[in-house]
């Protein structure tokens, strides 16, 4: 479980203060998906760094299945927009690196690691290199390791923003079949509202404007994961009214 209460996150600037969080209260249960989305500026990634310990200047509480944010006691898996990956590492490299850092590695990861490889379809791809690669395949690479981590957590700023949408499409149903195995607690970033309603069971409207981001609204989603349902007029007309409020909440801030 994520809890988040009365966050608030301040940058100091050449001439004043600038509040990129202000007042932010938010539980994620645990083994759901919260897929956040909000106008450009309101501080959805400031958010996810609070919570993935990479901002530790804030006030409020910040809390994951009961304790404080400590990425050195916890299994953060983070996947950022540029996938993540280095350049000079080889595609199986790249793979074992944060179960290397986090436990040093073994015989039983090279199991796991393999089996995994298998199911995303990147078995053939690694002795590569990251330069090497599709986008597509970049986002499979960078799938494989957050899962063979086995995180406490996982967070996703935008992952497949990058994609053209028929890959964006085809890694958000590789993404869920990972996910309904491992259940692990995630909190998504995206742009995409037919991402928010395909993936989150939670989605979290953000607003922005002159005193910091905040939380507009927050939604069960009990269609998350359904196929069928993104071919619907019900999708599609809940698609567009999230993009109005968003539209809206965009209006207010400039």
């Amino acid at each position: 479980m994520i809890e988040v209460k009365n966050l608030a996150v301040s940058y100091s600037g050449l001439k004043q203060k600038n509040t990129a969080l202000q007042n932010v209260s938010l539980t994620v249960p645990q083994g759901t998906v919260c897929a956040v989305i909000g106008p450009s500026g309101c501080g959805k990634s400031t958010l996810l760094k609070v919570v993935a310990g990479l901002i530790t200047d804030f006030t409020g509480q910040v809390r994951i299945n009961g304790g404080e944010v400590s990425p050195k006691k916890l299994r953060i898996g983070f996947m950022p927009q540029n996938y993540g990956l280095l350049p000079w590492q080889t595609v199986a490299d790249n793979i074992r690196l944060a179960c290397r850092i986090k436990d040093g590695w073994t015989e039983t990861k090279t199991a796991k690691m393999e089996a995994l490889c298998q199911k995303l379809g990147i078995e053939d791809l690694l002795s590569r290199y990251p330069q090497e690669l599709s986008g597509g395949q970049q986002q499979r690479v960078s799938l494989a390791r957050v899962f063979l981590l086995e995180p406490d957590i996982l967070l996703m700023d935008e992952p497949f923003s990058a994609l053209d949408a028929i890959t964006r499409e085809e890694m958000q149903d590789v993404f869920r079949d990972l996910w309904e195995e491992a259940g692990i607690t995630t909190i998504l970033v995206t742009h995409y509202v037919e991402e928010a309603l395909y993936l989150g069971q939670q989605i979290v409207l953000m607003a922005g404007g002159q005193s910091g981001g905040r939380v507009a609204e927050v939604m069960e989603n009990k269609w998350q994961g359904s196929r069928e349902w993104k071919t619907t007029t019900e999708f599609f007309a809940k698609s567009q009214e999230l993009k109005e409020k968003i539209k809206a909440m965009g209006a207010r801030q400039s």
